[in-house]
């Protein structure tokens, strides 16, 4: 098995996880100094958001250039320590490769526009007006408004996905492609274990730049972006043969992780994992209503559509989406992580997830996200789950000596690394017992799912690995609920409450309120 399927992937959002210069954002030093945390967690890896220098806009997914590092967080000799160090204590790095835009302060974006003639013209995706001079099609940006920016010296739109600061690059043009593909050897030279493919299903655009058709299930209020479905502005038939490339060029390399950003449905991702991505993110337990039925089903469907062929992955939160802490309460959140921990597949855990941080309200004057910025009184704003990380009950929770970029929780004082190590019973205590769980047993490493029950309290499932069986009995309501089945017989492995490990079970699993439990069975009687 690779790397990547025997633990959990640590995902780190630099600008804040550790300040180590006084300057109140997050850098490569502070994330070294806490690289001993992240060993001591039981994580195998750890993937690191944009790191490149950038003006920032979009903090750090427009870049100017993707081989080098900006001075916010450090130099490429800070990345080199923070690369051998992660090595020494035997935990893998991943960088965020952004391939599907720059920034337009990017060199190759300044000579793309500064005429039609210019040999990185077709670098970028450039069109004519439409007839009556508007944009040359109707496709819309993530960020709020149309997809297309007129450009007046040339006399031409460019393409922009997110905010118009982001010119979306060309991956038909073979310079291109070699511009990017030469990006990844770059970083795979200096020894990463890989990438986080960002906006992957995006790389490619319908060649006769048809407009997308309307959604008809979207509703005023709703974000913006989903007025349409997005049939051409992303996710082309071309694009798996691009992605195989992309495979054919890290495989040179040993074997390093690529993983992709795509929010699409389940269905869409098999394409994905067929053209050489080693897996793309499983976005559905952010999405679905956490009702254990439909989670059973969302499982039970994603299973049944890998067909044993691919390997799963799982993701609670991420540094576009609410915390799960903040989406279900921090009961159920317990409940969340067994989940997240004990399906088959990859997990990823979103730093702070483990502490039970929360979503943190951010004061119309510190706001900092353009989304929030482009499109107000929606929530898209994406600030309140990037606040720094609680390290202590200290000044600014340890993060910083300065006032930090974003607000602190409130609650850091108790909700901290600290404080937390110190109480089994915390948050970051059954993270880390799941991981060392996980770890230990064949049956959670690599073992298969079998889907048991589900009512309108329980979901309980089964991992299997040759003669062991774990059973997992997760109760997502506030009242108790028992699993009963005749003949069942094992011992109690871990619960998310923590108060009755070892206990026997026999023909029932009683749980109580927003707890879940680990059962080891017996090994079947014979009947010879």
């Amino acid at each position: 098995m690779h790397w990547w399927q025997r633990g959990a992937i640590y995902h780190i959002y630099p600008r804040s996880f550790q300040d180590s210069n006084g300057d109140g954002v997050g850098d490569l030093a502070g994330i070294t100094e806490r690289l001993k945390y992240c060993q001591w967690l039981g994580v195998s890896g750890v993937w690191l958001s944009p790191i490149y220098p950038s003006p920032m806009v979009d903090f750090g997914y427009d870049v100017t250039d993707h081989t080098d590092i900006d001075p916010l967080f450090g130099t490429l000799a800070d990345f080199d320590r923070l690369l051998a160090e992660a090595h020494r204590q035997g935990l893998r790095l991943l960088l965020d490769f952004v391939p599907n835009h720059t920034s337009d302060f990017h060199p190759w974006f300044v000579a793309s526009r500064s005429s039609r003639d210019h040999p990185r013209r077709d670098w970028y995706i450039w069109r004519d007006a439409a007839p009556d001079g508007g944009p040359p099609n109707n496709w819309i940006s993530v960020f709020g408004g149309s997809a297309w920016e007129w450009d007046e010296a040339t006399g031409q739109y460019y393409l922009h996905s997110y905010l118009k600061q982001q010119p979306d690059l060309n991956w038909r043009s073979p310079e291109l492609q070699q511009a990017m593909f030469d990006v990844m050897r770059f970083w795979l030279d200096r020894g990463v274990d890989g990438f986080r493919v960002d906006a992957v299903s995006r790389l490619i655009k319908d060649e006769q730049f048809r407009d997308d058709p309307p959604n008809p299930d979207w509703r005023p209020g709703q974000d913006p972006y989903h007025q349409q479905l997005h049939l051409f502005s992303r996710d082309q038939p071309e694009l798996p043969d691009l992605l195989r490339r992309m495979r054919q060029l890290a495989a040179a390399y040993g074997e390093p992780l690529l993983i992709g950003e795509a929010y699409l449905p389940l269905p869409r991702l098999i394409p994905y994992y067929e053209a050489g991505i080693h897996f793309p993110f499983n976005f559905q337990l952010m999405r679905t209503t956490w009702d254990p039925q439909q989670v059973r089903a969302v499982i039970d469907t994603y299973e049944a559509a890998l067909a044993g062929a691919h390997w799963p992955n799982w993701v609670l939160s991420n540094h576009d989406n609410s915390r799960v802490a903040s989406r279900l309460g921090p009961a159920q959140a317990r409940v969340a992580a067994m989940l997240l921990l004990t399906l088959r597949g990859t997990a990823t855990v979103y730093y702070g997830d483990e502490l039970g941080m929360c979503d943190v309200p951010i004061p119309p004057e510190r706001v900092h996200d353009p989304w929030e910025r482009n499109v107000p009184g929606l929530g898209l704003g994406r600030d309140p789950e990037r606040t720094p990380m609680q390290w202590s009950a200290a000044l600014h929770a340890g993060f910083s000596m300065v006032t930090p970029w974003l607000p602190i929780a409130e609650n850091f004082a108790q909700c901290n690394v600290a404080a937390q190590q110190q109480d089994s019973r915390s948050m970051l205590h059954l993270y880390r017992r799941l991981l060392q769980l996980r770890a230990a047993e064949p049956a959670f490493e690599s073992g298969a799912y079998t889907s048991r029950f589900s009512s309108d309290q329980l979901l309980v499932y089964q991992r299997e690995h040759a003669a062991q069986r774990l059973l997992v009995a997760l109760n997502f309501s506030a009242q108790p609920a028992t699993f009963a089945e005749a003949g069942l017989r094992g011992k109690t492995l871990l619960s998310t409450n923590q108060d009755r490990e070892g206990a026997t079970v026999q023909d029932a699993i009683p749980l109580e309120a927003n707890e879940g439990v680990i059962v080891r069975l017996n090994a079947p009687e014979s009947t010879s």
